[in-house]
């Protein structure tokens, strides 16, 4: 049993302090209590799909993107590919003392097949340390722009999911907000972003929609549901998308062209349709 009900059977309590999770006495504090919460609740969607790539071919590759300080790699790793003799963990991280220290841990606890880059998510594609094909991304709270980085390093590399928690979408909020006199003026749906509150979250619910429409067209079943309740984090919607030889394309693509019209977001067509 463990001594606190809230670490998993099995989870390596020093490794909880090694990333201050855990108190040096072993003690979770409200702020960590809610971390470690958002990471578990991840993992129980990702275990499943790790097993599937598993059940397809007996090694597994996960590309962890925006790592910050890779709690997510480290928990996974943790739980999942320490037990196994295969499988290998990469993470992406622009902040080069933080992939430092994550290289140092991995070190420290003998996690002997986990990578980590330091360099931005749009750049992770070419890196000459990824393989040509990844099995499965992820990205929490990757901002902004850097959740559709990882979703066209996905694509690139043939990725059979993709599990992301995208954050501080601004992007479409500000060209909605350029266009608003014009978009008034023709459609009364531009209500909807009239005021700045109003832009800002619809810009971000409209930049999710157009996510979840560019995996559709590239042959992904998409699921979007919460991460965790609303109390632990307003970012908190959660897109998993699997490939499927069955998913439906053409009205897709059909969809977002006439959603990029209608909004007067046709300049952002470069960043949802390829």
């Amino acid at each position: 049993m463990n001594p606190i009900p809230e670490i998993r059977e099995g989870q390596s309590v020093e490794l909880l302090k090694a990333l201050h999770i855990l108190t040096r006495d072993g003690k979770l504090n409200q702020d960590s209590r809610r971390k470690l919460k958002q990471v578990y609740h991840l993992f129980n969607f990702i275990e499943p799909l790790l097993n599937d790539v598993l059940t397809q071919h007996e090694h597994v590759t996960l590309v962890d993107h925006g790592a910050g300080k890779s709690y997510l790699g480290f928990i996974i790793y943790d739980l999942f590919f320490k037990s196994k003799p295969v499988g290998h963990i990469y993470g992406t991280e622009f902040r080069a003392e933080l992939v430092q220290k994550s290289r140092e841990l991995a070190k420290q606890c003998g996690f002997e097949r986990m990578t980590f880059l330091d360099m931005l998510v749009e750049d992770a594609a070419a890196a000459k340390e990824m393989p040509a094909e990844i099995d499965i991304v992820t990205a929490l709270h990757a901002c902004d722009t850097a959740t559709d980085d990882a979703i066209r390093f996905g694509l690139e590399k043939n990725a059979k999911h993709m599990v992301l928690v995208p954050c501080c979408q601004a992007e479409v909020a500000s060209v909605l907000r350029k266009h608003k006199s014009q978009s008034l003026a023709k459609t009364p749906l531009a209500e909807l972003w009239r005021h700045p509150i109003h832009t800002r979250e619809f810009g971000s619910q409209i930049t999710n929609v157009l996510r979840c429409l560019l995996l559709q067209s590239k042959g992904y079943q998409v699921t979007v549901t919460e991460l965790v309740g609303w109390e632990h984090s307003m970012k908190n919607e959660l897109i998993i998308a699997s490939l499927s030889p069955n998913a439906p394309r053409k009205q897709a693509k059909e969809r977002m062209e006439q959603i990029l019209a209608e909004l007067n977001l046709a300049e952002m067509g470069s960043r949802f349709m390829y």
